[in-house]
């Protein structure tokens, strides 16, 4: 893959008005458009404070500093220049037009990363790895993204790929010498357990990335029960503010509403759905009760709320929704005084809250940010956190698979197994052809990155 010898620029800092942005020039006509905004430039990777002036007019644009990175000792591995400028939106006008003036033009979103990436600067995983940090909300989800970053997801798969294409030397040298007494047992007797070996590796890492990619994502929860049971002030507590509406009259809600929470650095997305009940005859209603079967069903942990003032005991519809990892949460303990709600059933964990005055919040919200936890789980290794690294393993499971039961019988086929695997695992890295999966990944890039 080779990238364009266009000069792109784009601004590296966030939209809108500052004290200070940071715009970027990339290409091998970098140094010659910036000395033409503002001289000499310093040496590479050294600051220098600068006149910007329009090159038709010589009218001062902006008063900054400038610092060049040659290449290849940048980002992207072309010329790079750095203008650190007043944030206003008339100095970003003004020095947009000048760079266009000039030859260069806007960068596309995630330019600046591919272009690092065509220069072999980062991997593909790592590419992954610098968007999740950016859009990195919580310190478990920056720890995670640095980590991939630091290159621990590209490391171990290509040591496995690299792994691979050592098990097929054996392999085809069976294929090329088919007639020699041994040959074959020989290379099943070793390449076999070799094979079997990294059948379990991998494995194991496909069992685990559910807790790598809930950090990534998010933990979802769901917030279900009958109508008016309290979902909504709960909701509305764990947010602190008034997200949902609260109301006596039930069925108030009838979409989902859902917010977003840090529970021990793990992000949670926390949805509030529509009362559930049989007997609704309002179309609207019926279909925000279909939204919310659907949310429950998706949803990582379920949180079932139960008005103790109407309900003496939990829906067996209701509880059968719920699984070792849910909990239950009998509402409204301000307005029952003494009584007290416990049923005990299949060892889901009960709880007596109120959202009016906090009673029993505090101890609900450890045992929830517990189960979030286990879920999201951090080993500190690498971890296959998107679906496409699941989804590349997978593939070279199913390789293996067939590899493993060919080698005595049909070792060039099993050779060729082990290939279609090895080219799978190299693809998380981009150490095969991916460019079918280069346009969905920079795509959620910012302008500027």
């Amino acid at each position: 893959m080779t990238g364009s010898n266009e000069t792109i620029f784009a601004r590296a800092t966030g939209a809108g008005r500052a004290g200070v942005s940071v715009y970027r020039l990339s290409g091998e006509r970098a140094f010659d458009i910036a000395r033409s905004l503002v001289g000499d430039l310093p040496a590479p990777r050294q600051t220098k404070l600068v006149n910007l002036n329009c090159p038709d007019t010589e009218q001062l644009i902006d008063r900054g500093l400038v610092i060049p990175f040659q290449g290849p000792a940048s980002f992207t591995g072309e010329d790079i220049v750095e203008f650190h400028l007043h944030g206003a939106l008339s100095v970003e006008a003004a020095l947009y037009e000048a760079l266009m003036g000039l030859g260069a033009r806007p960068a596309e979103a995630g330019q600046f990363t591919k272009r690092a990436l065509l220069a072999g600067k980062l991997d593909l995983a790592q590419v992954e790895a610098l968007a999740d940090l950016i859009d990195s909300e919580t310190s478990v989800q920056r720890k995670q993204a640095l980590g991939q970053l630091d290159g621990r997801l590209s490391a171990l798969a290509e040591g496995w790929r690299r792994f691979l294409l050592g098990i097929l030397a054996p392999l085809e040298a069976d294929v090329d010498f088919p007639d020699e007494e041994g040959v074959p047992a020989a290379v099943a007797a070793r390449a076999g357990p070799e094979i079997e070996g990294l059948i379990k590796e991998l494995t194991d890492y496909k069992s685990q990335s559910s807790a790598a990619r809930a950090i990534r994502d998010g933990v979802s929860v769901a917030i279900l029960g009958r109508p008016n049971a309290g979902k909504s002030s709960l909701l509305n507590h764990l947010a602190g503010s008034d997200v949902a509406i609260v109301s006596a009259t039930p069925g108030t809600t009838r979409d989902v509403i859902e917010v977003k929470l840090d529970l021990g650095g793990v992000p949670v997305r926390l949805a509030d759905t529509a009362g559930i009940r049989d007997t609704s005859t309002d179309d609207i209603e019926i279909q925000g009760i279909s939204r919310a079967l659907d949310k429950v069903r998706d949803a990582n942990i379920r949180v079932l709320v139960i008005d103790p003032l109407t309900d003496d005991e939990p829906s067996g519809e209701l509880l059968a929704m719920l699984g070792p990892d849910d909990l239950l949460v009998w509402s409204k303990s301000d307005l029952i005084g003494d009584q007290k709600k416990s049923n005990k059933i299949n060892d889901i964990k009960e709880f007596s809250l109120s959202a009016t005055t906090g009673e029993g919040m505090e101890a609900f919200l450890r045992a929830l940010t517990a189960v979030v936890g286990r879920l999201a789980h951090q080993t500190g290794d690498a971890a296959l956190t998107r679906a496409r690294h699941v989804e590349a393993v997978g593939i070279a499971l199913d390789c293996l698979g067939r590899a493993k039961a060919r080698i005595e019988t049909a070792p060039e086929l099993a050779a060729e197994d082990a290939r279609l695997a090895a080219r799978a695992l190299g693809s998380i890295t981009g150490a095969v052809d991916v460019e079918d999966v280069l346009g969905e990944i920079f795509s959620s890039f910012c302008i500027g990155k």
